[in-house]
C-alpha cells in the first residue's frame, strides 16, 4: 500500500509492525537491521515522531525532502522527530543494508542529553549531507550500537537507561569527530562550495533582488545551493570560523565600502540600496564591524 503524502509513524512499536518485525523489546529505543525489513512494497514517505540514527549501504533510492542519495557506498544519517524520509517507487530497496537505531524523546526525558542532544546540528542536515564513515569509524560506531544491543536485551535494572544514555552520548561525541574530519578531507568538495557561496553572494548583491527583498537570509542562501542551513553554518564554521550571517554581512560591508569610495551616494542612499530600512541600522552594522562609522570611512578617501 502506497502513500502520496508522508504517513507519520508516532511509536516505535508502530514502525515494527509497518516493516514487518516483531516487537521492540523496549518500547522507547530500539535497534533494527534493515535487512530484515518484511514488508518491501509499502510505505514510500513517512515522518518519524522519534529520532532515528542509521548507517546504510545500497541507499541510491531513498530521498529526504527532494533531495536523493547519489552514492550506494556505507553512510550514517541523524534524523530528528518531524523530518520525512522518502523512498522511490518500489518500496526499501532489496539491497539495503545496516541497521537503524529509533530513540523516542520520552526515552530521554529527565537526562541531561534531553536538551544536548538538540545542540547536535547534525540531526538537522539533509541525507546527502550524510557522514562517510572509514572502515575503522564504522567499526566504533558499530561496537557502540551493540552495546546498547546487548543492554536493552538483557534484563532491565534501574541501571538500563543510564547506561544507554551514556552510550548515546558516546555515539553522538563520536558523530561529531567525524563530522568535523568530514569537513576537513572532503577538500574538494567544500572548497566548491565555499565558491558557490561567493558566488550567490556577489550575484545577489549585484542585481535587483537586494532592493526588493533586503539582505539575503541564512535560509536563502542555502536553498540556493541546495543544502541546509545547519549543514552551511557548520562547515563554514569549521573552514573558516565564521557563520553563514558573517560571510553575508561581510560581502554587504565589501558593497559598502565600494559604494562609499567610487560614489557620491549619501549614506542613507548607500543603506536603502543595500536592503536596510533604517539608515541607522546599516551604520551601526557597518561601524561594529569596521571600527569607522561610513563617514569616517569616506572621509579617509579624500
Amino acid at each position: 500500500m502506497a502513500y502520496t503524502t508522508p504517513y507519520r509513524i508516532k511509536s516505535i512499536t508502530e514502525g515494527h509492525r509497518l516493516t514487518g518485525l516483531e516487537k521492540p523489546h523496549h518500547p522507547l529505543i530500539s535497534i533494527v537491521e534493515v535487512g530484515q525489513f518484511k514488508n518491501q512494497t509499502a510505505i514510500n514517505a513517512v515522518i518519524f515522531d522519534f529520532y532515528v540514527v542509521s548507517i546504510k549501504r545500497g541507499c541510491n533510492n531513498l530521498l529526504y525532502g527532494q533531495k536523493k542519495y547519489d552514492f550506494d557506498e556505507g553512510l550514517m544519517a541523524f534524523m530528528s522527530p518531524g523530518q520525512i524520509l522518502r523512498g522511490e517507487e518500489g518500496g526499501i530497496p532489496p539491497n539495503l543494508e545496516g541497521w537503524m537505531l529509533f530513540i523516542h524523546p520520552d526515552f530521554l526525558w529527565n537526562t541531561p542529553l534531553a536538551k544536548k542532544i538538540k545542540q547536535y546540528e547534525y540531526f538537522g542536515y539533509a541525507t546527502n549531507e550524510a557522514l562517510f564513515l572509514s572502515d575503522k569509524e564504522e567499526k566504533i560506531m558499530n561496537g557502540i550500537i551493540e552495546n546498547i544491543r546487548q543492554e536493552y536485551n538483557s534484563n532491565i535494572d534501574k541501571f538500563s537507561q543510564d547506561v544507554i544514555i551514556a552510550q548515546l552520548e558516546l555515539l553522538f561525541t563520536y558523530a561529531q569527530r567525524f563530522y568535523e574530519r568530514q569537513f576537513i578531507t572532503r577538500k574538494i568538495t567544500n572548497k566548491q562550495i565555499l565558491s558557490r557561496l561567493e558566488d550567490v553572494l556577489t550575484d545577489y548583491f549585484n542585481n535587483e533582488e537586494l532592493l526588493s527583498n533586503g539582505l539575503p537570509t541564512v535560509q536563502y542562501v542555502a536553498d540556493t545551493l541546495n543544502i541546509s542551513g545547519k549543514y552551511l553554518g557548520s562547515l563554514l564554521k569549521q573552514l573558516t570560523g565564521q557563520t553563514t550571517q558573517q560571510h553575508i554581512h561581510e560581502k554587504l560591508i565589501e558593497k559598502a565600502k565600494q559604494k562609499l569610495s567610487t560614489t557620491e551616494l549619501s549614506v542613507s542612499e548607500i543603506a536603502f540600496e543595500l536592503g536596510f530600512e533604517h539608515s541607522q541600522s546599516f551604520s551601526k552594522l557597518f561601524k561594529t564591524k569596521t571600527k569607522q562609522s561610513p563617514l569616517e570611512f569616506r572621509a579617509s578617501f579624500n
